[in-house]
């Protein structure tokens, strides 16, 4: 660099920090944004997204300290201690069981910090997303709290002892009155922090509660940055201006492998993504013993060393210490090095970077807090597996892995943190609980009873709930007379009468991935409006329409765009409102049937695991309703995936009445019987009539099952056609012909749920496997044939996996009808017909069952099959 150069740098920086003294940050923030403005337009803009390698505030802008630091110290190295003790011991007992000690050994400080001085609890507590892979460190510090036991942290990775144990991540299905959020299969927790947030705005906006007060704090790491799902919704929290939302970024440069950014700077990278998509950016970069060094780097010297430091480096100096980087990094020029030519190598080791600086962090979070009009996103550097050591793999790629410690790691590990174990109990790893009355044990507690109670917590249950009166659902048992309906019609008139009654019009939230016109949900929009943070600031070009596009504040209808992912981490937020809030919400979440399991099955596992209550709808679900969408629209295993979630209910109605049963069932047992389970149903935009509910079905509707028709012939060709959702009316007409044409006695079932069945005859199996007792259980399947003749055909629209999970639990020959194979673009009844699964498909493989149980000649069935147009 010139002296030219120099000089005008300086002139520079003298002329900010002048403004910013005289004239304040915002002046001086808006000289900046102005500059920002003209060089937007120069080839070298990019780079001016990202701010010089320091602390964002510099040590003039910080407040004191509020709490007491030496005591915090110790309770930090007790909480480390005791995390690096329960992974420890619980490898020593099973050897393999796994377990993560650095990750929480670099995020510690940010953790407790927060814990001391931020995390609200109690009824408006903060909504907390820890990072998955620090869980020993909540649970060290919730067993010096007394939450939990000795045996619990003993049993760590062993929740099948007899007494119990605890799980290895987040999981509030493991520990329903203690975890809130699913957060390790990593990514997810950030995309679905973000939809929390706007949800959290949603209800106060309908003034359905007041979430003011809330905030939203998600701990990640920066390889967790790389998942898409992290960085996939940063924008809408910005456009939202979602000031309640704050994510803490544990930069310790390290994937699960090594490097993060080993040739480049990745909290630079970070800093762009953020500050381009609208964040405010808080870096927490040099601890406090750094502030020395930067006040005698007055011409950028050290600054610009530092930029130009790749993270692979800078992760060596971590692991190799002080003596190590004066030679290869403070001996770079003679300006450097006359930095530190009066700081001693000890000195240089306890250069420690800025997220393991209590000070340091608390600045970062206070900013945070206070911050409006943007969300935040706090980037702190960190070591990992800060204070383990080197050999205990201290800022090393192996140390991600790292579960066991030897004495000599244990001694190093107590003696950094001055940990009060004798040499002789050191072998023992003992954990450590302060006593209750002791100052440690006071201030712990003191801090967080003033800030409201204990994090994490979940409230298992939600409030009463009132459910709708039968009379609200009454209409659609009916039938629908000699008018044509699709049950996606169906959906939305059960929807807007839930909207209209007075025990669930408060409650509702309906979910669209922008698709609501196609699932005609549009007439929610004039009644309902399509919710919008900042009201309606355009005239809709539609405006004359009665269903013109509505937004409001206050607006119901959740509309995300083209996001299935968003609209889940909505639906998620949604349909955990009655633990996280403590008020009913049901949410219906509506979105194309091909693009719910395969595109976002993750995050339908995590609402699982969240104890989300609500309702899935498939919409145009099957693999032959969509007339011309061909392959990539067609479903037809949207209902085999879900045969994996459990807890979750998976029906494929056919009739208006066998939905509406499922949904006033559904609500009753999610929100007046408090079941921690969720409902998958799919809907078909194919219009048909809609025949009036068959008096005593409502019970085999719900199990999965139940005869739609008996057959008042009795000649000893018997067959029962199962058809299910978009298939059933071509079994009936199946029927119809068998009996018409063919002298065929068929009974027709109407199979709602073949999940249902499954789940309850694979629960029987295994009662009568385990049991020792022939027979102990009668399946459903049972029940519903016990005593019946003939051959059965089951016919879906989904893969013949699905009626064939349960084909053998028949007393009867079975023969599954099924779409296997990729979509193709057509008319439905092409399809159907090029699936085999259509209703002559169904007559002829009826026939061939009797043909194969000798009750009719296979010649015969070969010569109707070519009458009815049916080939090989």
């Amino acid at each position: 660099m010139t002296d030219k150069r120099e000089i005008e740098n300086q002139e520079w920086i003298q002329s900010l920090k002048w403004v910013t003294e005289h004239e304040g940050r915002e002046r001086a923030q808006e000289l900046l944004t102005l500059l920002q403005n003209i060089a937007d337009k120069a080839p070298a803009s990019q780079a001016l997204i990202t701010t010089p390698y320091v602390n964002t505030i510099p040590p003039s802008e910080e407040v004191a300290y509020p709490g007491n630091l030496k005591i915090e110290q110790k309770l930090l190295g007790l909480v480390r201690w005791n995390a690096m003790a329960m992974v420890v011991r619980a490898n020593r007992q099973a050897e393999g069981i796994g377990g993560h000690i650095s990750t929480y050994a670099s995020f510690a400080t940010c953790f407790e910090t927060g814990f001391h001085h931020f995390f609200k609890g109690g009824t408006e507590a903060d909504m907390v997303y820890f990072q998955g892979h620090a869980a020993p460190g909540i649970y060290a510090r919730s067993f010096m709290e007394g939450r939990l036991s000795e045996k619990d942290m003993d049993n760590f990775r062993r929740e099948l002892k007899p007494e119990g144990g605890l799980p290895s991540y987040p999981h509030p299905m493991l520990m329903p009155e203690y975890w809130r959020f699913p957060t390790v299969s990593m990514g997810l927790g950030a995309i679905e922090a973000i939809y929390q947030a706007r949800f959290n705005r949603y209800l106060h906006h309908r003034k359905i509660k007041d979430t003011s007060g809330c905030n939203v704090w998600v701990f990640l790491g920066d390889g967790e940055m790389d998942e898409p799902e992290s960085t996939g919704a940063l924008t809408l929290a910005a456009r939202e201006k979602l000031d309640n939302l704050i994510f803490v970024i544990n930069c310790n440069l390290q994937r699960l492998d090594g490097p993060v950014r080993g040739n480049g700077k990745v909290i630079q990278e970070l800093e762009s993504l953020f500050r381009g998509a609208g964040w405010q950016v808080i870096k927490v970069l040099w601890s406090s013993a750094w502030d020395k060094l930067f006040a005698k780097d007055t011409d950028g010297a050290l600054r610009e060393a530092l930029a130009d430091l790749v993270d692979g480096q800078l992760q060596h100096f971590a692991f190799a210490g002080g003596k190590y980087m004066r030679e290869h990094f403070f001996s770079k020029n003679e300006k450097l090095k006359a930095l530190v030519a009066d700081t001693s190598d000890e000195e240089l080791d306890a250069l420690h970077w800025g997220g393991h600086d209590p000070e340091k962090v608390f600045n970062a979070f206070k900013r945070a807090v206070e911050h409006t009009g943007q969300p935040v996103v706090v980037l702190a550097q960190t070591v990992k597996g800060f204070g383990q050591g080197a050999s205990a793999g201290e800022a090393s790629n192996i140390s991600h892995k790292t579960t066991m410690m030897d004495d000599s790691q244990l001694r190093d590990f107590r003696d950094f943190f001055h940990i009060d174990v004798a040499d002789e109990n050191l072998t023992e790893i003992p954990l450590i609980r302060p006593d209750k009355n002791s100052e440690e044990g006071r201030y712990l507690l003191s801090q967080r009873k003033s800030l409201g109670g204990f994090l994490p917590e979940r409230n298992p249950r939600g409030p009463e709930f009132r459910p709708p009166a039968t009379e609200l659902f009454e209409e659609f048992y009916k039938g629908s007379g000699d008018s044509e309906i699709p049950t996606t019609k169906v959906i939305v008139q059960l929807l807007q009468k839930l909207l209209s009654d007075e025990a669930t019009k408060d409650a509702i939230v309906p979910i669209v991935p922008d698709e609501s016109r196609t699932f005609g949900m549009d007439s929610l929009f004039r009644t309902a409006g399509i919710y919008a943070s900042q009201g309606q600031q355009y005239d809709p070009v539609d405006k004359d329409n009665l269903l013109f596009y509505n937004e409001s504040k206050e607006g119901v209808l959740i509309e995300e765009g083209i996001t299935e992912a968003g609209a889940m981490s909505t639906f998620i937020a949604a349909a955990t409102a009655y633990s996280n809030h403590g008020i009913n919400m049901i949410p219906f979440f509506v979105f194309y049937s091909m693009f719910g399991f395969q595109r976002i099955g993750d995050l339908i596992w995590a609402a699982a695991d969240a104890r989300s209550r609500g309702f899935l709808v498939g919409g145009i679900s099957g693999r032959t309703t969509l007339a011309g969408e061909g392959l990539q629209h067609l479903d037809g295993q949207s209902h085999v995936y879900a045969l994996s979630v459990p807890g979750l209910m998976a029906y494929d109605p056919a009739f208006a009445y066998e939905l509406t049963v499922i949904v006033q069932d559904g609500i009753r047992r999610m929100y007046s019987e408090q079941e921690d389970i969720m409902y998958y149903l799919t809907v078909m935009n194919e219009a048909y009539r809609q025949p009036q509910m068959p008096e005593g079905s409502r019970d085999g509707i719900l199990r999965g099952m139940y005869r739609f028709r008996k057959s008042s012939r009795s000649n000893g060709r018997k067959v029962h056609l199962l058809g299910s959702g978009a298939i059933l009316p071509e079994t009936i007409t199946a029927a119809e012909k068998l009996e018409e044409h063919y002298d065929v006695a068929a009974d027709i079932w109407s199979v709602t749920s073949w999940k249902a069945l499954y789940d309850d005859a694979r629960a029987q199996e295994d009662s009568t496997l385990f049991s020792g007792k022939k027979g102990a259980g009668k399946s459903y399947i049972h029940e519903c044939f016990d005593g019946e003749e003939g051959v059965i055909v089951a016919a879906t629209d989904y893969l013949k996996a699905l009626p064939q999970s349960v084909a053998h639990h028949f007393p009867l020959r079975f023969i599954a009808l099924g779409t296997d194979g990729f979509g193709r673009s057509d008319t439905i009844s092409a399809l159907r017909n090029f699936f085999r699964v259509d209703a002559k498909h169904i007559m002829v493989a009826a026939l061939s069952g009797l043909a194969a149980e000798g009750k009719m000649e296979k010649k015969e069935v070969e010569k109707i099959a070519g009458e009815l147009g049916v080939r090989e």
